[in-house]
């Protein structure tokens, strides 16, 4: 028998392992090459995994739901040009129906949660759980990995919980006849939990600063129209914003740090990474990094922000672009919101978020005396990870990046 073993592909440079989401084919069909035989994800991208030879699927080495290292075998083909004879094929079951249903129950379960293994699939089956009963269960394992003794202890619990008459995961009295409840999508499942350990991880804590942004938005007004002729590129706010944090970063490189897992040391990064958080158009959120943009001048960061943001609500992000990032910087002012206290973005220790910009009245001191005048002022607010970053780094800090913007060159060439 001639056989080809089909092994995960390097989906980036970063990526060391993905998740099998689900396969597309079952033993026993035919395949050609270049054809998707199954379905990845590493954080928040998922991508297709092709064929690389034509053939008959004859095992699968992994269950869906699994961890893969990149180069592993996940499935054989027998290598040959088949013809599947559909007048062949046995007719379904009733009995087949059944298993088939249970097992499409158990990976839509899988798709919702972490990696299961075999034993806790065979539970989850047998007790017949559902979606919303997976999303409940904590795991304890490594990573948050749920065990045999997490699912039985729910299963407990939620027997104990059934014969009292009180469902505590959603009250009677919570949602009237009319409410719907929703499943969240995968997406929607990794942001939570990522959101909910960030909190338990770190210590946040926010500041705030409010500078004077006439001169930056007076130049970037006067001169977006010879930047996009000049260089093809829109020229927003964000690639300005965006180098005055470099710059403060450079002033300050202890902001550009993470934890390691003991929490006994810090790993002082040399390249400075910034990721842009963007709202998709399903409302999730995603965060794409802008890589060595220490070495960037104004050109390159908006060529990088305007390449990355397009990407992403166009959902083409490979898993290097959301990887790597030092530093997060989240546009709250998009919304029209004045300010907002950002949840950092783990492994990182720090997150800038910038808010809406408004005129306002000022005083300004001249040879004549005071005199109030309409200036351009937003909120800028940092929240910083107190285990390594104290009040005085963090204030100092943010005040950098205020003093950059406000004090913006207008002879900035380009």
């Amino acid at each position: 028998m001639n056989i080809k073993e089909l092994t995960i592909p390097r989906l980036g440079e970063s990526v060391e392992s993905v998740q099998l989401v689900r396969y597309t084919k079952n033993i026993g069909d035919y395949i050609n090459e270049d054809e998707v035989i199954a379905e990845v994800s590493t954080d928040k991208v998922d991508s297709d995994v092709p064929a690389t030879n034509a053939g008959k699927i004859i095992e699968f080495k992994y269950n869906e739901g699994d961890e893969i290292k990149v180069g592993e075998v996940f499935a054989v083909i027998e290598l040959g040009n088949f013809q599947e004879n559909n007048s062949k094929k046995e007719e379904t079951t009733e009995k087949e129906i059944v298993v088939e249903e249970k097992q499409r129950t158990i990976h839509q379960s899988i798709e919702t949660s972490q990696f299961l293994s075999p034993l806790v699939k065979n539970i989850i089956q047998k007790e017949n759980l559902t979606v919303k009963d997976i999303n409940q269960i904590v795991g304890s394992g490594h990573d948050g990995r749920i065990s045999k003794n997490d699912v039985l202890n729910y299963i407990q619990k939620k027997t104990n919980v059934s014969s009292d008459f009180d469902n505590s995961v959603i009250s009677s009295s919570s949602f009237g006849a009319k409410d719907e409840i929703i499943e969240m999508d995968k997406m929607r499942q990794l942001i939570s939990k990522h959101m909910k350990k960030s909190k338990q991880t770190s210590p946040h804590v926010t500041a705030y600063v409010e500078p004077d942004v006439t001169n930056f938005v007076k130049w970037r007004e006067e001169n977006k129209t010879a930047f996009q002729t000049k260089y093809n590129q829109k020229l927003t706010f964000t690639p300005m914003i965006v180098d005055c944090v470099v710059r403060a970063i450079k002033d300050f490189p202890m902001i550009n740090v993470s934890v390691d897992e003991t929490e006994t040391k810090i790993i002082k990064h040399h390249t400075i990474n910034i990721g842009i958080a963007t709202a998709l158009p399903n409302n999730n959120l995603i965060v794409p990094v802008i890589k060595n943009a220490n070495e960037l001048n104004l050109e390159g960061l908006a060529k990088n922000v305007n390449t990355i943001v397009d990407k992403a609500r166009h959902n083409k992000l490979s898993p290097d672009d959301i990887r790597g990032g030092t530093f997060t910087i989240s546009n709250v002012g998009t919304f029209g919101n004045l300010m907002g206290t950002p949840i950092i973005n783990q492994p990182e220790v720090a997150i800038l978020a910038t808010g809406v910009i408004k005129k306002k009245p000022a005083v300004l001191e001249t040879e004549f005396g005071d005199i109030i005048v309409a200036r351009q002022f937003m909120y800028l607010s940092l929240s910083f990870d107190h285990r390594v970053i104290d009040g005085s780094l963090g204030g100092v800090f943010l005040k950098r990046i205020s003093d950059y913007m406000e004090n913006w060159d207008m002879n900035t060439k380009f």
